[in-house]
């Protein structure tokens, strides 16, 4: 490119009236020249050399090289061709000098100078350093976007998302990319740039504050196998309940059930508590924690038409003629009259029926027995005495769970009238229009 500018040069000077057009009319022409060419190199490797590169891409078994191309690695890489055309080509108007240009006397600078543009090159130069500097920067993204991709197809990624990191790796590529590129501008050395960067420690901490404290949260919650994606967490400080679906340096996104998503920041994790329910997806059960009120004026002793009763229902049947046995043992040592049976045990409607259900939810095919199973009494209140279904399904699917706990309680609301129990309900209006209608 020497030789083209030294010719051009010569040619319009040769030319009538065009002596002081000749330097910079040639210069223009090279870097016209230049251009094309660079952009002729650039456009032959994106049509020749991407394409055999997809071709080869799409022919082996492996799908890594396959998400490289995805991702633009190789689109990225063939700048490099006319970045190197600019670079190499850039001193065009610069004189071969066997010494320093400030050592050179006056005189003899005064002479190149009519020749040759100094600070051209020096311009070219930097032009073509910046194009580097934007080429490693988006090389190195694609690259990132193409491993974190590639992680993500394998089976590590579920429990130990990398997102996080590879953003903080961005960060910290294009944070670099803008050091050089300051230096590049202004002709300095990056590390003095670096070096100086120290005073305004305090500054960037306080800019990259969630970027910070995120990274530190990514680390934890991936140490300690806090949450994944796909993990069911809820967490009310920030109405999020539901799925996650990304794991960022500085958020989580969460699907809520009613299909809205919440953002969370990641360090609000650590920080806060929250219900991560894959230890319930994960234990083969789903816990029903319900409670029926029984109106305490319902609840009395069984007399001998109840039992009598009661002994025909297949399930309690045993239990009610062995409890009664006991009980009768019992009652007959204790040498009890007729009118004083309140002395003695008896069994009670509560009680029969705390055991029927019992037995019931025991048979039900859809309860999980090897995990928790209670049915009890909790604290009478004003609102009658609550008996508690305390068990586990063996679905954990959220319409088959909801299903089966609604099947259970219909057959409890049905079948408590069977042990003449009355379940407790507040008063309504209808209930106050029959008692004056009575009155």
């Amino acid at each position: 490119m020497r030789i083209i500018y030294k010719f051009l040069l010569d040619y319009f000077r040769e030319l009538g009236g065009m002596d002081f057009l000749a330097k910079p009319t040639a210069a223009f022409i090279c870097v016209v020249v230049i251009i094309l060419i660079a952009w002729m190199a650039h456009f032959l490797t994106r049509k020749i050399i991407l394409r055999v590169v997809s071709r080869i891409a799409k022919r082996t078994k492996t799908d890594w090289d396959d998400i490289l191309v995805k991702n633009k690695v190789f689109r990225g890489l063939a700048h490099l061709i006319p970045a190197l055309i600019l670079f190499y080509t850039a001193d065009f108007s610069y004189p071969v000098l066997h010494q320093e240009l400030g050592e050179l006397e006056p005189a003899a600078l005064e002479l190149l100078s009519k020749d040759y543009y100094f600070g051209l090159t020096a311009f070219l130069l930097k032009i073509a350093r910046f194009y580097f500097t934007m080429i490693i920067v988006f090389v190195a993204n694609s690259v990132l976007n193409a491993a974190l991709e590639i992680y993500n197809t394998t089976t590590y990624s579920h429990h130990r998302p990398i997102k996080g990191y590879v953003q903080l790796v961005k960060i910290i590529v294009f944070f670099m990319a803008g050091i050089m590129v300051i230096a590049v501008l202004l002709g300095k050395d990056p590390t003095v740039l670096l070096a100086g960067l120290g005073a305004l420690a305090a500054v960037l901490i306080l800019v990259f504050k969630d970027t910070i404290l995120g990274f530190v949260a990514s680390i934890q919650l991936s140490a300690n196998n806090m949450v994944n994606i796909g993990d069911w967490i809820e967490m009310k400080s920030h109405r999020a309940d539901g799925t996650v679906l990304d794991i960022t340096l500085n958020t989580v996104k969460v699907q809520n059930w009613d299909k809205t998503i919440s953002t969370i920041p990641t360090y609000a994790l650590v920080a806060e508590s929250f219900n991560n329910w894959k230890g319930m997806e994960e234990s083969g059960g789903r816990r029903i924690k319900r409670a029926v009120s029984i109106d305490m004026g319902s609840i009395k002793f069984c007399d001998s038409a109840m039992l009598s009763r009661f002994e025909k229902f297949d399930l309690i049947r045993d239990y009610v003629i062995q409890k009664e046995k006991e009980l009768k043992i019992y009652n007959s040592g204790k040498n009890l009259s007729d009118e004083d049976y309140i002395s003695g045990r008896h069994q009670t409607n509560v009680g029969i029926f705390r055991k029927y259900l019992e037995v019931y939810l025991q048979q039900h095919p859809m309860i999980n027995l090897d995990m928790t199973f209670l049915v009890r009494q909790l604290n009478p209140s004003g609102k009658g005495l609550p008996i508690e279904i305390y068990v586990f399904s063996k679905d954990q699917e959220w319409a088959n769970y909801e299903a089966i706990q609604a099947d259970i309680f219909d057959h409890i609301f049905a079948v408590i009238p069977e042990f003449e129990l009355k379940v407790f309900q507040e008063p309504t209006g209808s209930d106050i229009s029959q008692l004056k209608a009575e009155l």
